[in-house]
């Protein structure tokens, strides 16, 4: 902070963000002594900013009450943070998204300095980020809604679409919200199937509040329960396979949708359990077969054929090159 003028917009931007501030704290923050500390409120006084103040040895200031602060100030690099979490909202299948998104593109241009103006607006124009989009739209108005219930531990009323495009009526205590696999989620206990329960929001067609309140449980993870339950959904082939490994490895190489990892010994050595469910079991083999370790087909037997079959195939190619 070189210049005063960016030291006193610093100092009120410190006002701003808590309610009450010492000179001992301003003078630390902005690397000056309390002397000039006083110098820059008398500054930011003339300009019409009213402040209370304490006094005392421990004196602190206080933004008068009532007082309409002044728009909001960004660095360069808060600035750019602001861009490109508005360019990761777009790709999030939002409704109505990309109008919102430009005009607080164009409301942040307004108030940057020419430099930081083309930075941002490089940013909007040329990044692009594969956020694996759902063919569903969601509405905004919906996101809202839940998340705004979630928080507050309110109830609410859901008609919603399955996936067999069955219609129903809900209610739902949402614990948290969640966009996995291009796809957002509500989830929290439903009151018709009596468990807790995952609601993709694309297939909600109204939400409203319902007077009740519910408890949510303490450190609920919605993205985490949504993972394990796509893990866990039933296919056709329920599959077992012990991994010569330890746990951190096979959760560095796998990835989180194939299925459930838990620690075991084998043979006095540390192994996981890995356990899945799988629709085409080549597939399965052919994820298997890019591991760095060795590993045991617990079950079904038709997959340690295929992988012994995998196997055969891989090795006639080799002798044929």
């Amino acid at each position: 902070m070189s210049r005063p003028t960016t030291r006193v917009l610093a100092a009120l931007e410190l006002l701003q963000s808590r309610r009450r501030v010492t000179g001992a704290e301003l003078a630390a923050h902005l690397r000056v002594d309390r002397r000039t500390v006083r110098r820059y409120i008398t500054t930011l006084t003339e300009m019409g900013i009213p402040f209370d103040t304490e006094r005392g040895r421990d004196g602190a200031y206080l933004l008068g009450a009532g007082y309409k602060l002044p728009p909001l100030m960004f660095s360069d690099d808060e600035a750019l943070a602001l861009a490109m979490g508005l360019v990761a909202t777009r790709e999030l299948g939002l409704a109505d998204g990309a109008p919102a998104i430009t005009s607080a593109l164009s409301k942040l241009e307004r108030v940057m300095p020419d430099a930081l103006k083309q930075r941002v607006r490089a940013v909007g124009e040329t990044v692009r980020l594969d956020m694996r989009q759902s063919a569903g739209v969601v509405n905004a108005h919906t996101l809202a809604v839940l998340s705004a219930a979630a928080q507050k531990s309110q109830r609410v009323g859901l008609t919603y679409r399955t996936a067999q495009q069955q219609t129903t009526q809900r209610e739902v205590d949402p614990y948290g919200l969640a966009f996995y696999n291009g796809c957002w989620y509500a989830v929290g206990h439903c009151h018709l199937r009596r468990g807790l329960r995952s609601f993709r929001l694309d297939r909600i067609e109204s939400v409203a509040a319902v007077p009740a309140s519910f408890g949510r449980p303490e450190g609920f993870d919605a993205l985490q329960y949504v993972r394990h339950a796509i893990a866990t959904l039933p296919r056709a082939h329920s599959v077992s396979v012990l991994l010569h490994t330890d746990l951190a490895s096979a959760q560095r190489r796998l990835f989180t949708e194939i299925g459930t990892l838990e620690a075991r010994r084998h043979k006095g050595k540390p192994a996981v359990l890995l356990r899945s469910e799988a629709d085409d079991l080549d597939w399965f083999v052919r994820e298997l077969a890019r591991l760095p370790f060795s590993f045991e087909v617990v079950s079904p037997s038709a997959l340690a054929g295929r992988v012994a079959a995998h196997a055969r195939r891989l090795l006639k190619l080799v002798q044929q090159a």
